[in-house]
């Protein structure tokens, strides 16, 4: 469930940038290089296969996501009880 919500979070900030340039600057702003960047940016698959992709995997990550104020299920669990 905890990794099923980390991709849906990876498709709403894809589906945010919605425009392929907007996309390709925010990959490279996040590392990646040129080619890779244009490539994705303007690839046919579906933002949902998009999310499940090695390259969201790693630029879109769990550190990202917590400087982002992502809180995990496990931890919202133990400081609730």
């Amino acid at each position: 469930l905890e990794e099923w919500l980390r991709n849906r979070l990876r498709y709403c900030i894809w589906h945010h940038w919605k425009k392929p340039e907007r996309k390709r600057k925010n990959l490279i702003r996040l590392g990646v290089n040129h080619n890779t960047a244009y490539a994705w940016s303007r690839t046919r698959m579906g933002g949902w296969a998009v999310a499940q992709s090695p390259i969201l995997g790693t630029t879109i990550t769990i550190k990202r996501l917590r400087m982002r104020g992502y809180v995990s299920l496990i931890e919202y669990y133990k400081r609730d009880v």
